[in-house]
């Protein structure tokens, strides 16, 4: 990461506003494997910017793990509040802050990621049980799932829990449940795929009838 810094003060100078890590090697959880999820944000994107990211981006030899999020500053302030609340807890700073963020996320911010999520969960859960019927859509689902439960944390407690381990450690109930079938999941461990679906749809069906409740 350091590397990395200094090539994107090379390449875009006093623009830079932040530079940030994000996923398993933020939460300190990557194997060799592991993307590694940098976040960039300069005072504006322009389609000369993306080119020139592109370009320096080309130099490491790490290029094919390489991913994440570049924007302008001012474009991400215009992000649904929802989205942000997880672009903002999931980001371990390197350079700057994203403290310019947390005016616009509120409790209401974090209900609505709760309630997307969930939504969105459901609808991809189903949808896998019916058509694609993919242990690897059911991962990426229980992962989904995963970042949802921090946020109902978040909500109960005013802490957000980074690591999912700690969160397998916190969380109770079915919620518990499904991070702890997420690790094994992650671990390459197999699990029942008819029973893992069921528990993931009635978990997101308790959900939503309780915030429609």
């Amino acid at each position: 990461m350091d590397n990395f810094l200094k090539a994107v003060k090379e390449t875009f100078g006093s623009r830079v506003q932040f530079v940030g890590l994000q996923g398993s090697y933020a939460r300190g959880e990557a194997d060799e494997n592991s993307d590694i999820d940098t976040v960039v944000i300069l005072d504006e994107l322009l389609p000369v910017d993306i080119e020139a990211y592109n370009k320096m981006l080309d130099a490491f030899s790490e290029r094919a793990l390489l991913c994440g999020f570049i924007s302008g500053k001012e474009e991400l302030l215009e992000w649904l509040p929802s989205e942000l609340f997880q672009f903002y807890y999931d980001t371990e700073p390197v350079f700057g802050s994203l403290d310019f963020l947390l005016p616009l996320i509120d409790d209401r911010a974090v209900i609505a990621a709760v309630k997307s999520g969930i939504c969105s969960i459901y609808h991809g859960c189903v949808h896998n049980m019916l058509y694609e019927k993919s242990s690897e859509l059911l991962m990426s689902l229980y992962k989904s799932s995963a970042f949802v439960i921090q946020a109902i944390l978040f909500l109960e407690t005013g802490k957000y829990v980074r690591q999912k381990k700690d969160v397998a450690r916190i969380a109770s109930g079915t919620e518990k449940k499904i991070i702890d079938n997420f690790l094994l999941m992650r671990r390459g461990e197999k699990i029942d795929f008819s029973e893992a679906s069921e528990q993931l749809f009635l978990w997101c069906k308790s959900r939503l009838n309780k915030d429609n409740g």
